[in-house]
């Protein structure tokens, strides 16, 4: 009887153990982010939405939503509101509107970095040089016209992503995002 009572000991310590073990790493798990990407007018005229879906998807995306429009000049206005002082903004309202944009979200494991990584820099003609292999660098021409958008921080995601698909996240924030 003894034995069995050492027995039920050991279990009960292997089960509280485990439990333990099982918090552990509950707490460590890595949740997937989601970032928005879009694919500017030159991208779309220039052939090249395909190619870079398969980047995306190649790189371990996945492609939550996506939709193809052409953006209103209100639209685009809002949308990169805070740019509205800057010297560029009356051409960065033409570019986006000078043809249809793919606007897509994205999720990952750590999907604003990777995705900001295989964009490359955002001026075009320097990812030609630092960065030959992003997508910039394929099919960007310079600073404005640079292919593709991608989100710089969670908060930015966010906004971004509620922006356009506003069922897909609730209550997202209005905080500012630096990338063009």
């Amino acid at each position: 009887m003894n034995n069995n009572n050492n027995n039920l000991r050991f279990c009960f310590g292997d089960l509280i153990l485990l439990a333990w073990l099982l918090s552990c790493c509950r707490s460590l798990a890595i949740e997937s982010e989601l970032t928005l990407a879009i694919v500017k007018p030159d991208g779309i005229s220039g052939n090249y939405s395909s190619s870079i879906r398969n980047i995306i998807l190649q790189s371990g995306f996945t492609i939550q939503t996506q939709a193809t429009l052409h953006l209103d000049e209100h639209t685009v206005t809002t949308f990169y509101a805070e740019h509205s002082t800057k010297t560029f903004f009356p051409s960065l309202i033409k570019y986006i509107t000078s043809g249809p944009v793919l606007i897509m979200v994205l999720e990952k494991v750590n999907a604003i970095a990777d995705w900001r990584t295989l964009i490359g820099p955002t001026d075009a003609r320097k990812a030609k040089i630092t960065h030959p292999d992003s997508i910039r660098a394929m099919c960007g021409e310079d600073l404005e016209r640079n292919c593709v958008h991608g989100s710089d921080s969670r908060e930015s995601a966010a906004r971004e992503i509620s922006f356009f698909f506003p069922h897909l996240l609730s209550g997202g924030t209005t905080l500012k995002h630096d990338e063009l």
